[in-house]
């Protein structure tokens, strides 16, 4: 259930209202992540803004919850993929400056890659390469917290191969954005830490965006966590494995800072601007669009380690919505729903934490391992004191939440497990779909 830096599409299909006030009583709001924080859902901050000015900002949890050091509205998180929004930027003033063209083939800078000689910078923006995405290979999680080298990296996604022919449809893959980062080095003979800072963060003064090295909370940072209980410490994922594809720290001043001044124009031209926003089978160019009601906003989601991320933005509306947790036991989509919600004037359900108190002999009935004819999946289910965990293949264990008779869900992605013990089966429901998992 849980990733390295892969961004998740969970914001599609937010919410459906047919009209809005603006009446900004965030009382409701305040409520709902009391309820959050009180019941150990969500640690993290979060922000609206409207043209580039905070209206609402709010943190909850711990920077370091070891050392009982509560987050702060400055406090600066990993935000894994929303890094490819700035590696986007870079790329793309890039091609203004004269010294990239979206056009220019791949193999130019790595011919060894599969179908170098076809794949474009505009294809590896728009994740339309068939490039094979080298965070999901099972082997990832051995090697992602190590420092490896360009040639190291390179080698691992040329031996990932070719996933589909070049442009034949779109399939979102890191390597695109790692490769991006090299290229990026390459041409402006800069490390992407340094180009990052003279490009965008310091003529913006974002005094929290930066290349991330080992997290340091008396430096404002935060740890990341998940939670089995109580909140424990997740690991560390080097800086050299992500880089442009989801190796950038900052906060949610700077990232409303960021994405507001990329839409005023003053990061990159109109035109490129456009460029990005693109939409081509769900995917733009370093961005994707999410709906709200009749309104769209652009940005992108993020996820490394145990921290999850959330910057988005409606242009004709010029408000900006961020979300940066570093501890996350809920649906960060419904956490995202209740902020737009409570900023266009509806009303917030506030959530219910009720749950369900099962024996240790309920829970045996349960456990074994599960395998399904529909996906390549194959899911473990065991009892640990009075919790269900379960460990999908290649993945990490993850314990449950019983809610209902048979019934446990792993709200983070949004996952319910139906289990039928007299059938000997589960079902998986997630994302509007149903899978079915038959006791071996």
């Amino acid at each position: 259930m849980k990733s390295a830096f892969i961004s998740t599409i969970l914001f599609f299909g937010l919410a459906f209202h047919t009209s809005f006030s603006q009446a900004q009583n965030f009382t409701s709001l305040n409520q709902f992540l009391d309820s959050l924080e009180i019941h150990d859902k969500f640690m993290g901050t979060v922000l609206l803004a409207s043209e580039g000015k905070p209206v609402f900002q709010r943190a909850i949890g711990y920077a370091d919850w070891d050392k009982g050091l509560k987050a702060n509205t400055e406090t600066h998180y990993r935000i894994g993929s929303i890094s490819k929004m700035f590696t986007a930027v870079l790329v793309l003033q890039a091609v203004e400056d004269g010294i990239l063209s979206l056009d220019q083939k791949l193999a130019d800078f790595y011919p060894q890659i599969p179908h170098a000689e076809k794949i474009t910078m505009s294809m590896l923006l728009q994740h339309r390469t068939g490039i094979h995405n080298f965070t999901n290979n099972a082997d990832y999680l051995s090697y992602h917290t190590k420092p490896l080298s360009e040639a190291e990296l390179v080698e691992i996604i040329v031996a990932g191969g070719s996933d589909f022919e070049p442009d034949a449809k779109s399939d979102y893959s890191n390597s695109n954005f790692v490769l991006l980062t090299f290229i990026l080095e390459k041409i402006n003979e800069m490390p992407f830490s340094q180009l990052l800072k003279t490009q965008i963060s310091n003529p913006l003064n974002l005094k929290s965006t930066y290349v991330f090295t080992g997290i340091d909370p008396s430096k404002g940072e935060g740890y990341s966590y998940n939670f089995d209980g109580k909140w424990m410490r997740d690991v560390e994922t080097d800086p050299s494995i992500p880089l442009g594809a989801g190796a950038i720290t900052s906060d949610v001043n700077d990232l409303n800072s960021f994405i507001y001044a990329l839409f005023e124009g003053k990061l990159i031209s109109q035109e490129s601007l456009k460029l990005m926003m693109e939409i081509k089978e769900n995917f733009g160019r370093g961005m994707f669009s999410f709906p709200y009601s009749e309104k769209r906003s652009y940005g992108h989601t993020g996820g490394i380690d145990g921290f999850r991320s959330f910057l988005g933005y409606f242009p004709e509306e010029k408000v900006t919505v961020t979300v940066l947790s570093n501890g996350l036991n809920y649906n960060n989509n419904d956490i995202l729903i209740a902020l737009l919600d409570s900023y266009f004037g509806k009303d917030i359900v506030l959530p219910s934490f009720q749950q369900v108190s099962l024996t240790t002999e309920d829970l045996e009935r349960y456990v074994g391992d599960y395998a399904s004819d529909q996906i390549p999946l194959k899911l473990t289910f065991v009892r640990e004191g009075n919790k269900l965990v379960a460990k999908p293949t290649g993945q990490p264990a993850t314990a449950l939440e019983a809610t209902k008779e048979h019934t446990f869900e792993f709200k983070p992605v949004n996952a319910v497990f139906l289990f039928d013990p007299e059938k000997n089966q589960v079902t998986l429901k997630q994302g509007g779909q149903s899978f079915v998992f038959k006791r071996q």
